[in-house]
């Protein structure tokens, strides 16, 4: 099974380009972010052309998540992330999948951004972190497969950026941003990108300024973290960088795994 994230940064404008993308790679799951569509707005019947099945949890002009099946769902567990009923971002979305055997659960998130620091939207994004940090700890006590995919607007360590020092000041790279992620990695996950390929210069973020992309100016913050149970059927990951080049594109690429889920 073949199963792939992707912050498409705004689906009406760039539908081509994701249509383009699922064509080439395959995928027999996609998690998309940033969506930036009311729930009944997605172009769902773009997908449904090409086998998928849509799962939305949706808001107009921002935000904003969708997973595409090939499969049918067997359960849309969760649209929010749990945890405070007040929160009304559109940032997460959990789905169950049928596999041979039982499910395969997909958590598909959205972390907040969090600059600029020291402001309320840098305190979302850590409260943010803590809930879905607990939300992690119930998935594991079900002792089953599960993948928690997404833009996590975390670069976790100086090998995820280009130039390190650029990002000091920014709340993607600051010290209890990085620390909440390695507290998910602690309950038992594994990144699987870091598992795969473990040496430098895998980015999944060119900015659209400062000719980011043609310097190669790149950081990770696009992951896949997947349970003990789903880490032990891994077989490849890979990212998608080409699709930085092609016209109109979105500033983050896709991020795939296969694992042996049939």
């Amino acid at each position: 099974m073949k199963i792939a994230t992707w912050n498409i940064n705004g689906i009406k404008a760039r539908l081509d380009v994701a249509l383009t993308w699922i064509k080439e790679a395959n995928p027999d799951i996609v998690c998309l972010q940033e969506i930036k569509s009311a729930t009944e707005a997605f172009p769902g019947a773009a997908f449904e052309e090409l086998g998928y099945n849509a799962a939305v949890h949706g808001q107009k002009g921002f935000n904003g998540v969708a997973v595409l099946s090939k499969r049918p769902f067997d359960e849309i567990a969760v649209r929010g992330l749990p945890g405070d009923a007040t929160d009304s971002h559109a940032r997460y979305i959990e789905v169950c999948v049928p596999r041979q055997g039982g499910v395969v659960r997909i958590g598909n998130l959205y972390l907040p951004n969090g600059n600029p620091v020291g402001t309320d939207k840098f305190a979302y994004k850590l409260a943010w972190m803590q809930r879905f940090a607990a939300r992690t700890r119930e998935l594991l006590g079900y002792e089953e497969p599960f993948f928690l995919l997404g833009d996590y607007n975390v670069i976790p360590e100086p090998i995820d950026a280009k130039n390190p020092a650029a990002w000091t000041s920014d709340a993607l790279y600051q010290p209890e941003t990085r620390a909440a992620y390695r507290a998910l990695l602690n309950l038992g996950l594994t990144d699987v990108v870091r598992a795969c390929l473990p040496g430098p210069g895998f980015y999944t973020f060119w900015d659209y300024q400062a000719g980011a992309w043609q310097k190669d100016h790149g950081i990770r913050i696009d992951h896949i973290l997947a349970s003990p149970q789903a880490a032990d059927r891994l077989l490849a990951a890979g990212i998608d960088k080409h699709t930085r080049g092609w016209e109109k594109p979105s500033d983050h690429v896709p991020v795939w795994l296969e694992a042996e889920l049939d």
